[in-house]
């Protein structure tokens, strides 16, 4: 019998190898799997693990650029009409916009796509309405819309971008879920990580792994972070990620000691850099749903993070982490002390974040829900 095709499209491969592979890898026992992307040669290397039918670059430009954006689309649509895809999977804005688009062209009867934070959130007048329309454009042409969490549905539905009727969240949230196989918390491993960044095993390491840009809460947690460390000299704060908007020297100079400040840039093994912290923050003016917060708990790391709509899944508070408002350095500095001066609490909460995500959040429960979807579109 043959198998029903999807083709995912995603703007960066690295979207498909962090969120992504595991259902890919699953869904590949029932279908034929796709991937476009704007891939290079290395891209491609690493990408060979999955279980692909076919690797397609299509350059996919990140900012708006109408006459690339045009050739794009084009070329997407020559390729789902050529390709006669059952269903055509995005994931990112401008993926969506282009991806979703092309295969109603093509006339692909499944088009589904996935949202995972909206970038106009944090952004104002007519640039926001643009992005606004954009996502509505996208709406309009898929058949599935596909939300990674319930509080960012509820904002979306309440920005009137998607319906209660033409929206959901498969299980609890999340895109991928975090895999319990590979999160254990290892004191050993924590002891050398933190030995081989010269980590002393009387600091406190607060930490924060994704891309280092403003809309993250760096600048904020920077300045309330070296509040702390005038009042605590056994504070360090460990950044991990790409930084997107050279957003380093701002931090230097926010900082009085410096010299307490890790950036390690970025990671393939999140598993690893995270053991060597005791607190991890999140400090995000927006968030889709927080993938490495829930990462970070099956570590059992208490969490710190802004109360932006994304995020209020990802903890439960007081319980398995603490909340502080929005780009508000006062109330992330209150939560930061709290949990440098409680052992106790932060070994609570990050007892109890670890449960949590087991029972709600797995890898496992969430491919489950990505392959229960699939069948229900083609009865396999």
């Amino acid at each position: 019998m043959k198998k029903p095709k999807i083709c995912f499209v995603v703007s960066s491969p690295f979207t498909a190898q962090v969120f992504l592979k595991n259902h890919i890898q699953e869904l590949a026992l029932f279908y034929d799997i796709f991937l476009v992307a704007n891939f290079d040669s290395s891209d491609k290397k690493k990408i060979r693990e999955l279980k692909l039918k076919e690797i397609k670059h299509i350059p996919i430009s990140r900012e708006i650029d109408l006459m690339k954006d045009i050739k794009t689309l084009f070329l997407f649509w020559n390729y789902f009409s050529r390709m006669k895809f059952d269903a055509v999977h995005t994931v990112t804005p401008k993926a969506g916009l282009l991806g979703v688009f092309a295969a109603r062209l093509a006339n692909t009867n499944n088009r589904v796509h996935v949202f995972t934070g909206q970038v106009w959130h944090t952004k104002t007048g007519a640039f926001r309405k643009l992005l606004k329309i954009i996502d509505k454009f996208i709406v309009w042409n898929a058949t599935d819309i596909i939300v990674d969490g319930e509080a960012q549905r509820q904002f979306l539905i309440k920005n009137k971008i998607v319906t209660p009727a033409n929206s959901f969240v498969l299980g609890k949230g999340s895109i991928s879920g975090a895999n319990t196989q590979r999160f254990i918390p290892n004191a050993k491993v924590k002891s050398n990580v933190r030995d081989e960044l010269g980590i002393r095993a009387n600091e406190i390491v607060y930490m924060f792994l994704g891309r280092m840009n403003t809309d993250k809460g760096i600048i904020e947690l920077a300045e309330a972070f070296n509040t702390l460390q005038i009042k605590y000299l056994n504070v360090r704060l460990l950044l991990v990620g790409t930084d997107e908007e050279n957003i380093k020297p701002i931090i230097q100079q926010k900082i009085k000691d410096i010299k307490s400040v890790i950036f390690y840039g970025l990671t393939l093994q999140p598993e690893k850099i995270l053991q060597a912290s005791d607190v991890f923050c999140m400090p995000s003016y927006r968030e889709g749903f927080g993938t490495s917060i829930i990462e970070a708990s099956l570590l059992e790391k208490p969490i710190i993070c802004s109360d932006t709509y994304g995020l209020m899944e990802t903890i439960i508070e007081n319980k398995t982490g603490l909340r502080h408002k929005v780009a508000d350095v006062a109330s992330l500095y209150i939560a930061m002390e709290k949990l440098v001066k409680d052992k106790n609490l932060r070994q609570k909460l990050g007892k109890i974040g670890r449960a949590y995500v087991l029972e709600n959040f797995s890898a496992k429960i969430i491919t489950e829900k990505w392959l229960e979807f699939y069948a229900s579109k083609f009865h396999v």
